[in-house]
């Protein structure tokens, strides 16, 4: 039986290694060779939404002040009822720069039902800019804990210009110093570019459509185009859903890898990873009770039978059970080996993957079953149900 599954295994990390748009290529910073325009008279307005950042906050914001090469460049941050201080450490580190005059700061308004918070503060920030400025060429959603290099917005910027994109997003550099982190966030990242094959997204004739919410330049024009971030105002997985809407309304997307632009955000333990995945994997699955069987079934068809056929394999002395097991799990080390790379891990990392996937399938059967409960994902002390709702009380 052990045998009937490996082959299998093996056959599938054969499709995925050379049939799935090179997913596990880690090209890094590609948008810093793009030629540079001339931004004289470009406009961009960032906007970063914020819910109890106060300890991540005045890095993010100061590395959004100092970029370079940009003639017309204002940051906003929208205070989303932050009991921690987040308003006054980014005032602070603002105050701390030349630029202090090109920073502001609003107020989220009380959540309205059917949308999820950050779409909500990310709705108020571009409200409050068109009030008072008007609509900018375009628009820069990032996070509060993303430290941006001094010429990425630049560089992104020039990407989006030169290649005529509507939206162009960075997955950047997550925290990966602890022991979860160094297992868990490169394994993160790896199983987002084989849900999101980066080439097939960045293909204008796929249907792919990705983005990362912690880094997105977005032509006003494209969201303009698609009713306004209305049109995605329950989403959870709001960056994803963004990337969907703009493509499918005839824009250009691009999704790319970054080193150089990074996250501060530290996850210390394993419950703020699983709170994290636990949030949005069940909506990821369409809040589908079948798609979870699916997905169990398939994540241990793929990360479970190659190394239990190959220690059973040479256990039993069976050299057709030992070489299938032994090709898939080599398939499977070698595509995450480019991932494992990126992060500075030891290559050894790479073999570590098959138990990652065990604890991002149990996470995924959480949410499943915190759903079937009606609690839904917590984040940011909201509880969001079915629809994207807001739980009561939160």
């Amino acid at each position: 039986m052990l045998l009937a599954a490996s082959l299998p295994a093996a056959a599938a990390w054969a499709g995925l290694v050379f049939l799935r748009g090179g997913f596990w290529r880690a090209t890094l910073d590609d948008h810093f060779s793009a030629e540079a325009p001339d931004s004289s008279a470009i406009r961009v307005e960032a906007v970063v939404p914020a819910r109890n950042e106060a300890s991540v906050v005045g890095p993010a914001i100061a590395s959004l002040l100092e970029q370079r090469g940009l003639a017309d460049f204002r940051v906003t941050l929208v205070d989303d009822g932050s009991d921690d201080g987040t308003a006054d450490a980014a005032r602070s580190a603002a105050s701390g720069t030349a630029r202090e005059k090109r920073f502001s700061i609003a107020a989220a308004r009380e959540l309205a039902p059917g949308w999820t918070g950050k779409i909500a503060a990310l709705e108020r920030g571009v409200q409050t800019v068109l009030d008072d400025r008007g609509a900018p060429d375009f628009w820069l959603f990032t996070d509060a804990d993303i430290l941006h290099d001094p010429q990425n917005v630049a560089a992104i910027l020039s990407k989006a210009e030169s290649e005529g994109l509507d939206l162009a997003s960075l997955m950047v550099r997550l925290h990966c110093t602890s022991v979860w982190e160094r297992l868990l966030i490169p394994a993160f990242v790896f199983f987002f570019q084989k849900l999101y094959p980066f080439s097939w997204s960045n293909d204008p004739k796929r249907s792919t459509a990705a983005a990362a919410g912690g880094c997105i330049l977005l032509r006003n024009s494209a969201l303009e185009r698609i009713g306004g971030l209305a049109a995605i105002r329950d989403a959870l997985i709001d960056d994803c859903a963004l990337a969907a809407k703009v493509k499918r309304g005839g824009g250009r997307t691009w999704l790319g890898l970054s080193e150089r632009t990074a996250s501060n955000r530290a996850y210390d333990g394993l419950p703020e990873l699983w709170r994290m995945v636990k949030r949005s994997a069940f909506t990821q699955l369409n809040r589908s009770y079948a798609m979870v069987a699916v997905t169990v079934a398939s994540m241990s068809l793929l990360y479970v039978v190659p190394p239990v056929a190959t220690v059973a394999g040479l256990a039993r002395r069976d050299g057709i059970l030992a070489l299938s097991g032994a090709s898939a799990w080599l398939l499977m080390t070698a595509a995450y080996l480019p991932t494992v790379r990126a992060y500075r891990l030891p290559p050894a990392a790479a073999l570590t993957l098959p138990l990652a996937a065990v604890l991002y399938t149990v996470m995924t059967v959480d949410s499943a079953v915190a759903h079937a409960r009606k609690r839904g994902g917590s984040w940011k002390n909201r509880s969001y149900a079915f629809g994207g709702d807001t739980a009561p009380g939160t």
